[in-house]
């Protein structure tokens, strides 16, 4: 055997790396949590009890093998014969009869019979190995796997037989060089019922399937994996049509890349409260609120939206058939049958109680690989919440988010709150984890009750902090103007009641204006009046004077006339008193 196994590669900086050869099993998400794949010609123990899926694991790791990698397998089975097994793989679409003809999968089964074996000093596995290398050879097998080792050895009580013979078998398998699964049952104090095999095994993956509260649960741990580092925790797998997939997500990655692209939610106002653009596209988006107060209403506009501007979508509901959905949304006028119709829209509809919390989750992230959807919506959120401790939701959602926003996903979450006290970021497990929270609330006054919402978080962007009222109407969710005046806030008919109050108040005050202004015009018009009467009786007054002074000037002239002729008549008369007069008059001007 070539000795030369292992891969050297030099990093910048760094001595000289070894890497572990490794046969890549082609099964979704295990290639993932070991990362590439099972230690190429070692062997790797699948240990579990009934049930666990340890023979299908077997079965897809030489199927995929054969068709995807070029890698025939050898199948050998002490327990189900080949038609069984046939028959078993065939509702998963894999027809062993095809591979076999084609020589690039040889199906074995060994029946050993408790009767048939006799235990000695000399008891080997010699038959087997040659019968094994036969199968090998025969068409240039690279895998093999062998269902189950208990079966091969369930006749052996002689601890000491049975630990040699299993270190033979193991090192028999590596000397081929062949990439080879060996299944075992669980034991009761150890991992396998021999309490050997896990330790010469160079891999060991431990499959469990477990029932809590009614709810099963299907689960993978790599236990072991030598020479090599590889996921530890404890994966969700499903076993469905298309056979196992696991779910790889390890950590809370936040290295994924962000978009500054907005998307619409479909409400042209409430796109108005985020700047007028809406979310961030591969944000995540919560809708909480209580019963009756349309979260589900604004998540299939948030559907119709993305629908329009042609992008998949994915809806899951966990309280509403698909059809179910359709008429109620078309009685609020959102039509989702024809994006239905043209493959933009899925709806899928289950129980949150029919599958565990990780199920779940790899239910959807199935979906959502199978699909690659640019919006998804999942309606409500409270279901999954109700089936799990918040420490469980938790891990389960940031697995989700984390997924979804590394491939760019818009996701948009409904919430049901069921007590219609005053919510606060921290009554909801998974706030933190939400980039935009909207909060949808009954607001009760005046005898009935109104709906509100408004935006307690929005990562990145500004947003308004206004609590708006909204309608749910024949042609979808409407935002109502909202009045806010001294005495408060306002909804329903109380802010009709008090918008017509305050009209009628202004009313009343325009009123109260003209006729004041009405009051001064009719003042300002007396005034004139009396201002006009004033004037004229000033009028006649001055004319009366005008008259008088025009009257003395003609008198005055008329003397002055009458006088002149007076000294005319008398001038030739003039006498010596006169001259008398005269020169008296001149010595009393000498004397001053």
């Amino acid at each position: 055997m070539s000795l030369n196994i292992m891969h050297h590669t030099e990093q910048p900086g760094s001595s000289t790396r070894i890497e572990l050869p490794k046969s890549p099993t082609g099964i979704q998400g295990l290639d993932e949590v070991t990362t590439g794949g099972l230690p190429r010609g070692r062997t790797t123990l699948v240990v579990g009890k009934a049930g666990s899926g340890k023979t299908l694991l077997g079965m897809e790791f030489l199927v995929h093998g054969a068709l995807e990698f070029g890698e025939p397998g050898v199948f050998v089975s002490f327990e189900e014969t080949p038609g069984d097994l046939v028959q078993n793989v065939a509702s998963l679409g894999y027809d062993l009869n095809d591979l076999c003809e084609r020589n690039l999968l040889s199906i074995d089964h060994v029946e050993v019979s408790r009767n048939d074996i006799i235990e000695t000093g000399e008891f080997d596995l010699e038959a087997l190995f040659i019968r094994l290398g036969y199968a090998i050879d025969s068409i240039g097998a690279k895998r093999i796997v062998l269902d189950t080792i208990e079966s091969l050895f369930s006749g052996l009580t002689n601890t000491g037989i049975l630990r040699a013979e299993l270190r033979r078998l193991f090192f028999w398998l590596k000397d081929k060089g062949v990439t080879a699964v060996v299944t075992g049952e669980s034991g009761e104090a150890t991992m396998t019922r021999h309490g050997l095999e896990e330790y010469i095994s160079d891999c060991v993956i431990l499959l469990d399937h477990r029932v809590d509260d009614q709810i099963s649960t299907r689960r993978l741990r790599v236990v072991k994996y030598r020479g090599t580092v590889h996921g530890t925790n404890e994966y969700p797998f499903l076993i469905d049509e298309t056979g196992i997939s696991v779910l790889p997500i390890t950590s809370t990655g936040l290295s994924h890349s962000v978009s500054n692209e907005r998307v619409s939610i479909g409400v042209e106002r409430l796109d108005a409260m985020l700047e007028g653009e809406g979310f961030y596209r591969g944000s995540t988006v919560m809708i909480a609120g209580t019963p009756g107060t349309g979260k589900s209403t604004f998540g299939a506009h948030f559907l119709n939206a993305a629908c329009l501007r042609g992008e998949k979508c994915l809806y899951f509901s966990f309280e509403e058939s698909p059809d179910q959905i359709v008429r109620n949304m078309q009685s609020v006028g959102i039509d989702l049958a024809p994006h239905i119709e043209s493959g933009l829209l899925e709806i899928h509809s289950s129980r949150p109680t029919m599958y565990g919390l990780e199920m779940h989750l790899v239910m959807l992230l199935k979906e959502v690989r199978e699909t690659q959807p640019g919006v998804v919506v999942i309606d409500p959120l409270s279901d999954l919440i109700a089936i799990g401790t918040p420490r469980d939701v938790k891990v389960m959602l940031t697995r989700l988010i984390d997924y979804l926003k590394m491939n760019g996903i818009t996701t948009l979450f409904t919430h049901l709150i069921h007590t219609r006290e005053k919510m606060t970021p921290s009554d909801l497990a998974v706030s933190s984890l939400i980039d935009t929270l909207i909060q949808l609330q009954d607001i009760e006054s005046a005898g009935e009750r109104n709906r509100g919402l408004y935006v307690l978080k929005s990562r990145g962007m500004g947003h308004s902090n206004q609590i708006r009222e909204y309608l749910i109407t024949g042609d979808g969710i409407e935002l109502a103007d909202v009045y806010v005046g001294p005495a408060g806030m306002f909804m329903g008919t109380a802010r009709l009641v008090q918008e017509a109050k305050e009209r009628s108040e202004a009313e009343a005050r325009r009123e109260e204006i003209a006729s004041r202004q009405r009051e001064l015009e009719r003042e300002r018009t007396a005034l004139e009046a009396r201002i006009a009467a004033l004037q004229g009786e000033f009028a006649a007054q001055e004319e009366d004077v005008r008259r008088l002074i025009e009257a003395e000037s003609r008198q005055e002239k008329m003397i002055d006339v009458g006088t002149r002729a007076i000294g005319k008549l008398r001038k030739a008369d003039a006498s010596d008193d006169d001259k008398k007069v005269q020169a008296t008059r001149g010595e009393a001007e000498e004397e001053r």
